[in-house]
């Protein structure tokens, strides 16, 4: 039995005509698991409102960086280095113990101040210099270098 040309073609077309039925039907439960319960409509706002959520996220972010940025700054400006010693100014005479003290106050950039005292018997003084870069323009004692030393680790 040969088929004609005709009856091959047809067989040809039915085959392929089921092919993409059954094709469609796959696609269309697919369709169907996507939008489960939703319409069109309610999906276009679904798409919104996470395109509003990634914008409110990426200026969330964006407040975040600038925010870390400033405290950063501030951090660095801030007291981090603190030290205290004590010793006896007046070795020689006896006089004073170790109640004299210098005390460091250093940012991370070493700006700050010292805070001096010298303590005798009839009486206390203190001292403040200006500390920049870990210096200060006036003169130091060998405590107050060493205090400023200690500060900066």
């Amino acid at each position: 039995m040969t088929l004609s040309p005709t009856q091959i073609l047809t067989i040809v077309l039915l085959v392929t005509t089921l092919l993409l039925a059954v094709w469609v039907f796959i696609l269309e439960r697919r369709m169907k698991k996507l939008v489960a319960g939703k319409d069109a409509r309610s999906l276009e706002d679904t798409i919104v409102a996470l395109t509003e959520d990634i914008r409110s996220l990426e200026k969330f972010q964006n407040d975040t960086t600038t925010y870390l940025t400033d405290a950063e700054k501030r951090i660095k400006r801030s007291i981090q280095g603190v030290e205290t010693i004590r010793f006896n100014a007046f070795k020689g005479t006896g006089e004073g113990g170790n109640q004299s003290f210098a005390i460091a106050l250093l940012s991370e950039e070493g700006d700050g101040t010292v805070v001096s005292s010298l303590y005798a018997r009839d009486r206390m003084s203190v001292f403040a210099k200006p500390i920049k870069n870990f210096t200060s323009e006036f003169e130091m004692t060998e405590e107050e270098q060493k205090v400023v030393k200690q500060a900066t680790r």
